[in-house]
């Protein structure tokens, strides 16, 4: 894989500091103000990052996250920039829980002929069970969301593949406007989707979207080594993220294919002196009550009550509570609460608002990412804040140029995201040769 490293921009209202709305230098309503988002976008792709991405849940509650409250849906929100935007990536997460393949074939496919080959697609498999309560369905165990995300997966491929590339011919002079023989029904029954196809709609400048994947469970890692291009992690330490991505490379190898590319979430916080990054750190504090921090832990237990313990008691034991949500990331608070002895206090501000190992000098937030790149944590990270207009501003600015004179960082000069992230064009399953014929030649 190639030394230079990836960047992604996460667009996710203000920022990933929970109470981001709040800082001076983010607008209070930046979670449906499309002009911030067009901002936002265009400075990155000037910068030379490589894609946006956008999450999204599908349950709120008085409890949720200020973003969550209030926030455009992904396929819309990437459609419009892609209008305001011409090389960078634009990556959404949709759910397999809760949409239906066709439509979500359909949409995706949209988008990537909308902007000319750059669509990605981040699949989840919804981890609230409150999600279920808007959809009139039954919240599947965590297993099972898989295990209906890879069918799901292997129907919308399937779609996205109804047309070879150069089926629409659009002779005039002779009135033939499409190949039927390189039409393709898909024909799909499967255990849990009856899919007919074809997709009303031609492939794109890269054939397919990107498949991103984030789970990080051993059955979200299964899914990932089958299908994913690229995956998202939530690593908080050099050695989390080696030892996912040993596990994920793993996987990726068992079914017979080439490694994948890993991109971290990070949150820097940078000041031209260590000083300076300190009070940028304890603004962010301030912006936090107790009470702010015990509803964010509480968001990755199902949403439980924190505030019923003592803060300054040890971190209570909560049982099961996340196993069928946020499982890998429940299981790393309660074994780094247990391994360090944390009050809950301490575990509900440090998961709120962790310190990281992007923290400090331009230089050293540099250090830091090229020893997750060379010691096999990351092929390139997300951006998400805390802030997102000053992080955006303080890496493209201060570390960007850092990255570039080491030879860690070269903006990319593709125009689709598969081009931009290393990934040969999708080439469609009816134009591949058939390996009998070949063997037989």
């Amino acid at each position: 894989m190639s030394t230079h490293i990836k960047f992604g921009l996460m667009l996710h209202g203000a920022g990933g500091h929970m109470n981001a709305w709040r800082h001076a230098s983010a607008p209070a309503d930046a979670s449906v103000n499309f002009r911030y988002f067009t901002d936002l976008a265009q400075q990155a792709e000037a910068a030379g990052f490589d894609f946006l991405f956008v999450a999204d849940g599908l349950h709120i509650n008085e409890k949720s996250l200020p973003h969550f409250l209030n926030r455009f849906e992904p396929v819309a929100l990437l459609s419009a920039l892609a209008a305001v935007t011409q090389r960078i990536g634009l990556a959404g997460t949709i759910s397999t829980s809760y949409s239906d393949p066709f439509t979500v074939a359909r949409q995706l496919a949209t988008l990537d002929n909308i902007s000319g080959g750059r669509a990605g697609w981040n699949v989840v498999t919804s981890p609230l069970e409150g999600s279920a309560q808007n959809f009139g369905k039954a919240h599947p165990a965590h297993s099972l969301r898989y295990e209906i995300a890879e069918e799901y997966i292997n129907v919308v491929q399937g779609l996205w593949d109804s047309w070879e590339d150069d089926a629409f011919v659009r002779d005039r002079d002779s009135g033939v406007f499409f190949d039927a023989a390189k039409l393709h029904r898909l024909n799909h029954q499967g255990k849990f989707f009856s899919v007919a196809g074809p997709l009303n709609i031609q492939r794109s400048p890269q054939g397919q979207p990107v498949i991103f994947q984030a789970g990080a469970s051993d059955t979200g890692i299964g899914l990932a080594g089958k299908s994913a291009d690229a995956v998202f992690t939530n690593a908080r330490t050099l050695a989390e993220a080696q030892s996912y991505s040993r596990k994920l490379q793993a996987s990726v190898a068992a079914n017979g294919r080439d490694p994948v590319a890993i991109f971290p979430g990070i949150s820097p916080i940078i000041g031209k002196t260590p000083e300076e990054a300190e009070a940028k750190y304890q603004h962010l504090l301030s912006l936090l009550s107790l009470d702010d921090a015990l509803a964010y832990l509480g968001r990755f237990f199902e949403h439980h009550d924190f505030s019923q313990y003592d803060p300054d008691g040890p971190f209570p034991d909560v049982g099961e509570l996340g196993q069928n949500s946020f499982r890998s990331t429940t299981d790393s608070i309660k074994h780094r609460a247990r391994e360090e002895q944390l009050t809950l206090r301490q575990v509900a501000y440090e998961t709120t608002l962790p310190r990281g190992e992007f923290f400090g000098t331009p230089q050293q937030v540099a250090d830091a990412l090229i020893a997750w790149v060379k010691k096999g944590g990351a092929s390139g990270f997300i951006l998400s804040g805390p802030v997102l207009v000053e992080s955006l501003r303080d890496i493209t600015r201060d570390v960007l140029p850092i990255l570039a004179a080491r030879g860690y960082w070269q903006p990319s000069d593709e125009t689709t995201l598969r081009g931009r992230l290393g990934l040969p064009f999708k080439v469609n399953r009816y134009a591949e040769p058939v390996p009998e014929l070949v063997e037989n030649q």
